[in-house]
């Protein structure tokens, strides 16, 4: 069986024609809800998640395309597209009976919340970002050598076949790669959570790359056309990131200031996995944020 987070209910709830997302809930209180990362599924959550449980309805749906939830295939270029992706979110809460609610993510789910808030600020109360850039801002910093540590960025940015087919062939050990090297704390994620994560991420390899395809192409142009407009996160907003802004040559708490004038931007003592490393630290981050007004 696989794992679940203890304590909390499971359902499918349908978000878009022919898409139903896997969704965890626990608590009551005002809602807030949780998006994952790469190569990972709602679990990783796990630790944040109950703790907030405790005052919150707190709502961990895996992303179209990852975990539980359904695969659909990519058409035109935007099945993937974080637009898409986040208004699964907004459909998701709006099912669950919450208009408005608090978001966070991690890693690709981080880019699904910034763009739910960009495009439904209404819905959006609190903004909380957890180890990444803004999806133009990304793109706009890899270059050099230093662009070697994001190697599966321009890997699935390419044409559709080589990247999946390259990916299947060695599924276990491409996802592994990255559990290992992004953790400073492999006892971080047990042997049981990790069999989860690889064996999700080996059912889900188009999908996966659909997702990070869509950030190198309609992706940046929606962050783009924000820009341009002046469009700004205009709710309370607050990003946690490991050391790494320094060592890629480039501040990231001043780009991340042009999108969010509300910003509280917080350095974290670990590696990338940071809700399963340092949850304790994420768990106040979180809690810090909503008593914002």
């Amino acid at each position: 069986m696989a794992p679940t987070i203890p304590g909390f209910g499971y359902r499918r709830v349908p978000v878009a024609d022919d898409v139903a997302l896997n969704v965890a809930v626990a608590g009551s209180g005002s809602p807030i809800v949780l998006l994952h990362g790469f190569p990972q599924t709602h679990l990783m959550w796990r630790h944040v998640a109950a703790d907030l449980a405790a005052d919150h309805t707190v709502i961990c749906p895996d992303l179209r395309g990852y975990g539980a939830s359904d695969k659909p295939s990519e058409t035109d270029g935007t099945a993937y597209a974080k637009r898409t992706m986040a208004a699964d979110i907004i459909a998701l809460a709006h099912a669950l009976g919450h208009e408005r609610f608090a978001l966070a993510g991690h890693d690709r789910g981080a880019l699904v919340a910034i763009r739910a808030a960009l495009d439904h600020p209404e819905a959006i109360t609190h903004l909380a970002s957890l180890d990444v850039l803004p999806t133009l801002d990304m793109w706009d910093v890899m270059h050099g050598t230093g662009a070697a540590v994001g190697f599966h960025l321009y890997l699935m940015a390419q044409p559709p076949g080589l990247p999946e087919q390259m990916i299947h062939a060695t599924a276990d050990a491409f996802f592994g790669h990255f559990l290992d090297v992004w953790t400073n704390n492999p006892q971080a994620i047990p042997a049981e959570i990790r069999a989860a994560y690889l064996s999700a991420s080996r059912a889900a390899v188009p999908s996966i790359v659909a997702d990070y395809r869509a950030s190198a192409g309609i992706d940046v142009e929606h962050d783009r056309a924000d820009r341009d407009a002046g469009n700004q996160l205009r709710m309370p907003v607050t990003v946690l990131q490991q050391d790494w802004g320094a060592a890629l040559g480039f501040d990231a708490a001043a780009l991340w200031n042009a999108w969010a004038p509300g910003l509280r931007h917080t350095t974290v003592s670990c590696g990338h996995f940071m809700a399963e490393e340092a949850p304790a630290d994420v768990v106040k981050a979180i809690r810090d944020l909503l008593a914002r007004c």
